[in-house]
């Protein structure tokens, strides 16, 4: 599944790189307007590319996953959001490291 990912991106970033070099090299001995043309698509390939090489397939198990959630929204031991037991979720005032003000002092 990610070896197939990288093959796209791969595959697609060759194709920029192609129409970058073609476009500098030899196509603009033979028409300004097309090697013009072909550096403004090979523009646009990088974000479709990560795009692209980013989605998420049927059989992935993303990483927001813990194979028992449903489509309600809810999550479960894998997201923090709402699980019993996580650090952040121990039912007091959360401490971000803020040691109280200026001078460190708490009160």
């Amino acid at each position: 599944m990610y070896r197939r990912r990288r093959r796209r991106y791969f595959a697609l970033m060759t194709v920029c790189l192609v129409l970058f070099v073609s476009a500098g090299a030899f196509v603009r001995l033979w028409s300004v307007p097309v090697a013009v043309g072909m550096c403004v698509v090979a523009m646009v390939i990088p974000p479709w590319a990560a795009i692209v090489a980013n989605r998420r397939e049927p059989d992935d198990r993303w990483w927001d996953e813990n194979g028992g959630g449903g489509a309600d929204g809810r999550r479960g031991a894998a997201g923090h959001a709402g699980s019993p037991g996580h650090p952040d979720d121990a039912g007091g005032p959360r401490n971000d490291g803020d040691a109280g003000g200026p001078g460190g002092r708490r009160r």
